[in-house]
């Protein structure tokens, strides 16, 4: 690592180049403890003053039609949508069916779309996730794994830990150990700062219960692979 003259710039880099490993802090994403004291309405007042403030120390003129809207579009973006998923209160009833076909092999989604932002600089991640269960009794509606997987996405997130979140959260709901989670996703915060590598994408998988055996892990993902063909 290049020296640098103060220990507080020394500590800014090594915490900076920390961030461009996107290790994560923990499996739950970290919140206080009184994360949810203040409702919507107030934390978009509040998040839309301070995005003010950050807007005229970048040297924005506030007063032009197109920029002084921003403060509050931004504010209601971060609660109301990308961020959402924060909240509890927003996350998904899942209600299972009796799995009347007693279908018993392996069940599919694949290419749900998702939208997350990194939570060292705050943009976006995006990418496709494919998820699979082997059913114990019930089964569950397949847009509710979408939701499911946008839930999680929506919040400061790295890849290895919104995969993990969706998994464990399938094998809460499903009632088995047999989840698979793979996810491919490209990171703004590589393509578009940093080193700016605008090809490269970052792949992450959970594998649990008969998909540690690699033949079962096998035809996951070569289903995952294979094209679409109309």
């Amino acid at each position: 690592m290049k020296q640098k003259e103060t220990t507080s710039n020394i500590q800014a880099e090594e915490h900076d180049a920390y961030a461009d490993q996107h290790v994560g802090s923990s499996y739950d994403t970290p919140l206080r403890p009184d994360a949810f004291e203040q409702d919507d309405d107030l934390k978009i007042e509040l998040i839309s003053k301070h995005f003010k403030e950050i807007m005229q120390i970048l040297g924005l003129d506030l007063q032009d039609d197109s920029l002084s809207g921003t403060p509050k579009r931004v504010a209601k973006m971060y609660v109301q949508e990308v961020f959402s998923g924060l909240n509890p209160k927003n996350k998904p009833q899942v209600r299972l069916f009796e799995n009347k076909y007693k279908y018993n092999q392996m069940l599919v989604e694949k290419d749900i779309t998702f939208y997350s932002h990194c939570e060292h600089h705050f943009v976006p991640i995006y990418g496709k996730a494919h998820v699979a269960y082997f059913p114990n009794g019930k089964v569950i509606g397949l847009s509710k794994i979408n939701r499911i997987v946008q839930y999680y996405a929506k919040r400061p997130q790295v890849q290895e830990r919104l995969t993990v979140q969706i998994g464990n959260e399938l094998k809460s709901l499903l009632h088995t150990d047999h989840v698979a989670v793979v996810m491919d996703a490209s990171h703004m915060c590589v393509s578009s700062r940093g080193v700016n590598d605008t090809n490269s994408q970052t792949g992450t998988a959970f594998f649990d219960g008969k998909f540690k055996d690699q033949d079962v892990k096998t035809e996951f993902l070569n289903y995952v692979n294979s094209i679409n063909k109309p």
